[in-house]
């Protein structure tokens, strides 16, 4: 159970990295793809969730790949999928992004919860 535990939080880290890159290099195509306007200051603030997204994405396969798991770490990075969420979660019901950024939104949840639930896999060991 805990190597497909272990696959699973790789592959949402590794997503987690190339979509936050995707959103620096490329934020009018990521906003575009999820229904957002396109403006010089949407694009620059959505590069800069990227940035961040990136950044917590490598820090989670730091994690993981470190001789000791750092469950601070993965507790920030739960808060951090947990919360974009519910900030994508909003942007949806505001009418800033359409409906398919629900997915994202969705991904991120089952991503905090499924880091949560690997802080308590650890903690068992």
């Amino acid at each position: 159970m805990k190597k497909y535990l272990n696959l699973a939080v790789v592959v949402i880290s590794l997503a987690t990295l190339f979509s936050g890159l995707a959103q620096v290099f490329l934020p009018a195509m990521v906003l575009n793809l999820i229904g957002a306007e396109v403006t010089p200051l949407s694009a620059h603030l959505f590069g800069i969730v990227g940035m961040f997204m990136a950044l917590f994405g490598g820090l989670m396969l730091h994690v993981v790949y470190s001789a000791k798991a750092g469950q601070e770490a993965i507790w920030w990075c739960a808060l951090q999928k947990l919360g974009a969420f519910v900030a994508v979660s909003l942007g949806v019901l505001n009418g800033l992004f359409s409906v398919l950024a629900l997915g994202v939104a969705l991904f991120d949840l089952f991503s905090g919860i499924l880091f949560l639930y690997y802080i308590k896999v650890l903690r068992s060991q």
